[in-house]
């Protein structure tokens, strides 16, 4: 029997990974000013750049949930059309969508009882929730079942590890994640933190290091600590929040560094950026540990 795989627009996936593996997004959504915007429309190209510019200029963002009636016009069209359904979302740690989403499936597995509905809580954000669902599609594409790919998810998903940085703390402040004082202290002085994305969901800044490239650097050596062997048969995705030579340079370290061959880069989509701000960095890799 035939599954769909469902996520959310926070895994940051690129348009061809979508289509190539047939994956249903559901657009968190994010405000400008007041007017609403959804983070991914299918066939839809969002100007990122301006995105980030507007973030520069110091405009108003805020961020919400998926709008649930599309959500659940979305997943019951996949029901009806005789799919059972697996939902990979968006750290619960980190957003209220997995719990919202989770709701909605409960419902709708009550009224579709002939269909099996179930979902993971990821408990990753950006490229790692990302990575985790390419994963699956994967799995999925080799002929495994509903409930394999359900329980490969579950298994690895404290093994997929995220490694960030961003270049201005005041952004981060702004999303509540570090205090004034932190921020303009951090600003002042050039440091950048390292941080990543923990057992529960959570983003924790790890250490501080001086210097934009010794912070990417940093995100690298991270991964030399921990990343699943054979390191160059991995699959490594990299996000970034409008700095992409900083990305390729990245990669670059990453192919130099371990042979990595198939690395996907793409951008932080506007409600993870939204809160971390222009210059993110972010690294996605399999390791022993998050």
């Amino acid at each position: 029997m035939s599954f769909a795989i469902v996520t959310d627009s926070s895994s940051n996936l690129t348009e061809e990974v979508i289509d190539r593996f047939d994956l249903s997004v559901l657009p968190l959504t994010f405000m400008v000013d007041g007017e609403e915007y959804r983070s991914y429309l299918k066939g839809a190209k969002t100007d990122l750049a301006q995105f980030y510019a507007m973030m520069r200029e110091g405009k108003v963002i805020t961020t919400s949930l998926p709008n649930l009636q599309e959500s659940r016009e979305t997943i019951e069209a996949l029901l009806k059309a005789g799919d059972d359904v697996l939902y990979l979302g968006f750290s619960s740690g980190l957003s209220g969508t997995y719990q919202a989403i989770e709701l909605l499936l409960s419902e709708l597995a009550g009224l579709y009882p002939e269909r099996t509905v179930t979902s993971v809580d990821t408990l990753a954000a950006s490229g790692g929730e990302g990575l985790l669902v390419t994963y699956a599609a994967k799995m999925r594409e080799g002929g495994a079942s509903l409930a394999e790919v359900r329980d490969w998810v579950e298994d690895q998903k404290l093994h997929l590890a995220h490694w960030f940085t961003v270049d201005d703390l005041m952004f981060l402040f702004r999303g509540g994640r570090v205090s004034r004082t932190a921020a303009w202290a951090g600003t002042m002085l050039n440091i950048k933190p390292v941080m990543h994305v923990d057992d529960e969901g959570h983003l924790i800044p790890l250490e501080k290091v001086r210097g934009r490239k010794k912070s990417l650097k940093a995100l690298v050596d991270h991964m030399e600590q921990t990343a699943d062997a054979p390191v160059a048969d991995q699959t490594v995705y990299i996000t970034h929040g409008d700095c992409l030579e900083d990305a390729e340079y990245v990669a670059g370290l990453v192919r130099e560094r371990f042979g990595v061959t198939d690395i996907m880069i793409n951008w932080v989509d506007p409600v993870i950026g939204a809160h971390s701000g222009p210059g993110t960095m972010a690294l996605f890799f399999l390791a022993s540990q998050r």
